[in-house]
C-alpha cells in the first residue's frame, strides 16, 4: 500500500525541483528524503523520478501519483475539518488546535496583536503560530500546506495570485498616503519629486505600485533607501531623511508619527485572508478569521 506521507514528499519534490530544496523546507537530511522516495518507488513498483542535472523530474507515473496525492490530502483535510466541527458542537468543549498564520508586516503590527488578545479571552486553548511572509509567496505556501491561513494584500491595479483551491475573504480596505517629515512644506505627491525616497525591495507589488504613482505624478523617485521593514521607513521619515508611501495599518490603534498627505483618487489596498477551501470550515480557522475581522473593526 502506498504511504501518504511519502506521497506528500513526492508532491514536494514536484513543487521544489530538488531533493536539497525539499530537505531544507522540511528540516530533513537529503539522504532521508532520498530513502523515503526510494521506498515509495518500491511500493509503487515503478520508477517515479528521473535525474536532470541537479534537478529531478517526475516520470509519468510519478506525476499520476502527485495528482492523486493532492486529492487524498484534500479529502483528509475535509475529514479533519468535519471532526473538528463535531467536537466544537459538543456543549462546553473548548476550541483546541493550532493555526499556522502567515502575515505581512503592517498587518502583523496593526491587526494581529489585538486579535491575539481576543483569542486569549475567547479561545484560550487555541494556539496561533505566526510567521512573517511576503503575500505573494505566502499564498503559494498556504496552498502547499505550509500554513493554514494567510493575511495577504492586493495593491490597486496589481491583482494578487489567484488559486482556485484557496478560499479568499475580504478583511480591510487600507488607505495609502504619502508620509513626510513634520516640517515638510509640500502639499501633493508631485512636490516630493526632489526628495529622497525609502521604498520596499524591487519585485514587490508595493514597490512597483509606489514607483508607478511617482511616474504618474511626473517624476522618477530618487530611491536612496531600500528595506522591507516599514518601521525603518517611518524612522527615516521622522528623522527627515526620506519620504515614502505608507499604509494606514501602521497607525492602527494610535496616532501617526509623521505627516500624512493624501494621494489623487484616495487609493487603498485590499487586505484579505485566504485558506484552503478544504480547511476553511475548520472551527479553529473560522474562529481566527472572526477575531481578525473584529480586531480590524475595533
Amino acid at each position: 500500500m502506498l504511504d501518504l506521507r511519502r506521497l506528500s514528499l513526492l508532491r514536494e519534490v514536484h513543487r521544489r525541483g530538488t531533493l536539497h530544496a525539499v530537505a531544507r523546507a522540511l528540516a530533513y537530511s537529503p539522504s532521508t528524503i532520498s530513502q523515503q522516495l526510494a521506498q515509495l518507488e518500491v511500493e509503487a513498483g515503478v520508477p517515479l523520478l528521473e535525474r536532470s542535472g541537479r534537478r529531478v523530474q517526475l516520470t509519468p507515473q510519478g506525476e499520476l501519483l502527485v495528482e492523486g496525492a493532492g486529492r487524498l490530502l484534500d479529502e483528509m483535510e475535509r475529514l479533519e475539518s468535519a471532526l473538528g466541527a463535531s467536537l466544537a458542537a459538543t456543549e462546553g468543549e473548548p476550541l483546541r488546535g493550532t493555526v499556522r498564520l502567515a502575515v505581512f508586516q503592517s498587518a502583523a503590527l496593526g491587526i494581529v496583536p489585538r486579535a491575539l488578545s481576543l483569542l486569549e479571552v475567547e479561545h484560550p486553548s487555541l494556539r496561533v503560530e505566526l510567521t512573517q511572509r511576503e503575500p505573494e509567496s505566502a499564498l503559494d505556501e498556504v496552498w502547499a500546506r505550509e500554513f493554514d491561513l494567510v493575511i495577504a494584500e492586493q495593491y490597486p491595479a496589481h491583482a494578487a495570485p489567484l488559486r482556485r483551491e484557496l478560499d479568499r475573504v475580504p478583511l480591510h480596505r487600507d488607505a495609502l498616503r504619502l508620509g513626510v517629515p513634520r516640517g515638510w512644506r509640500g502639499r501633493a505627491l508631485a512636490d516630493a519629486a526632489d526628495a529622497a525616497w525609502v521604498m520596499e525591495p524591487r519585485g514587490t507589488a508595493s514597490r512597483h505600485w509606489a514607483e508607478q504613482q511617482c511616474r504618474l505624478a511626473g517624476f522618477e523617485p530618487d530611491v536612496r533607501f531600500e528595506t522591507a521593514d516599514l518601521q525603518a521607513h517611518v524612522r527615516f521619515i521622522e528623522a527627515g531623511h526620506a519620504v515614502a508611501l505608507l499604509p494606514d495599518l501602521l497607525w492602527m490603534g494610535g496616532r501617526a508619527t509623521v505627516r500624512l498627505v493624501g494621494l489623487p483618487g484616495a487609493p487603498s489596498r485590499e487586505v484579505f485572508t485566504a485558506a484552503r477551501r478544504t480547511s476553511a470550515s475548520r472551527p479553529a480557522i473560522v474562529a481566527v478569521r472572526a477575531v481578525l475581522a473584529r480586531a480590524v473593526a475595533g
